[in-house]
């Protein structure tokens, strides 16, 4: 599965999954940016993105091929092996470009996480962390919370788990 390029429903958009050491310098380049645009910049919050967890994960990479042929990531997550960050598999570092918003990819990126953890390691549990304001937004692909809030880089968040 490691690398397929997967058909969406939108025809333009094409998923990668892959592991880290397979990322190329320019795939690597515009991943980092796109989190640092998002969870620094946007979200104005000062924290270590990378926090050496990206070599032990894969990466769901949500890419479209401009007219120009210029590959531009739309929206990407961090697949995280059971034992990592949590005892189970957990989806992470979930993000969409500003400019892919409006039309339902973070809906269709977190189904396509789902179904890439399960096909990689078995249907499961999914632990993540998930910033307290989107907790609806997790519950509809089936997250619950299985805690209280807590503050992680001064950012409300919940643990969710789908079962």
């Amino acid at each position: 599965m490691s690398g397929q390029t997967v058909p969406s429903r939108s025809a333009a958009l094409q998923w990668r999954c892959l592991p880290f050491a397979a990322l190329s310098a320019d795939t690597l380049y515009r991943l980092l940016r796109l989190r640092s645009e998002v969870f620094v910049v946007e979200q104005a919050c000062v924290f270590l993105d990378l926090d050496g967890r990206d070599a032990q994960c894969l990466h769901l990479l949500g890419e479209v091929v401009g007219p120009d042929g210029v590959v531009h990531l739309h929206a990407s997550t961090r697949l995280v092996p059971p034992g990592v960050d949590f005892a189970e598999a957990s989806i992470g570092r979930v993000v969409t470009a500003p400019s892919a918003r409006g039309g339902g990819i973070g809906h269709t990126l977190m189904a396509e996480s789902v179904r890439q953890l399960i096909a990689l390691w078995g249907e499961q549990p999914i632990r993540i962390g998930a910033q307290a304001h989107l907790e609806a937004f997790y519950n509809r692909h089936g997250f619950v919370s299985d805690d209280k809030p807590y503050i992680e880089d001064g950012i409300p968040h919940i643990e969710m788990i789908r079962r």
